[in-house]
């Protein structure tokens, strides 16, 4: 198996600049980097703690904030070094997979979501 570390954690939020300022001036994280989805509607934030290969809080605006707070995370992302393969090898073990295809980010990141037994949100992920 692939699998090498917990990515990061995706919490949906309504406005990402008052979730940033809040998890970078109240909490103390630093934000890593910042990216517009190429579906033109998303916005991400990655924040940490700038420590070598920790597991990354993503901030997401765009996709569904009215959830209840039980349901504000959106997903866990794992690391692989092959998120094709990965993909691959999971179509053949009978994985239900959200998306079709992969997408590329504009920083050359990789991803794809899958759904675990209940259902929730899984995302394979290669820098």
């Amino acid at each position: 198996m692939a699998v090498k570390k917990l990515e990061h954690v995706g919490i949906m939020v309504k406005d990402i600049k008052k979730s940033i300022t809040f998890y970078t001036e109240i909490l103390g994280l630093s934000l890593k980097g910042e990216l517009a989805h190429p579906n033109g509607t998303i916005k991400l934030a990655f924040l940490g703690f700038q420590l070598e290969g920790e597991t990354e809080i993503e901030l997401i605006e765009g996709y569904n904030d009215n959830l209840p707070a039980e349901g504000k995370v959106h997903h866990l992302a794992l690391t692989v070094d092959d998120v094709v393969e990965e993909y691959k090898r999971l179509q053949l073990l009978g994985v239900t997979f959200i998306e079709k295809e992969i997408t590329t980010l504009p920083n050359g990141a990789k991803y794809i979501f899958f759904t675990g037994p209940d259902g929730e949100w899984i995302e394979l992920f290669e820098k």
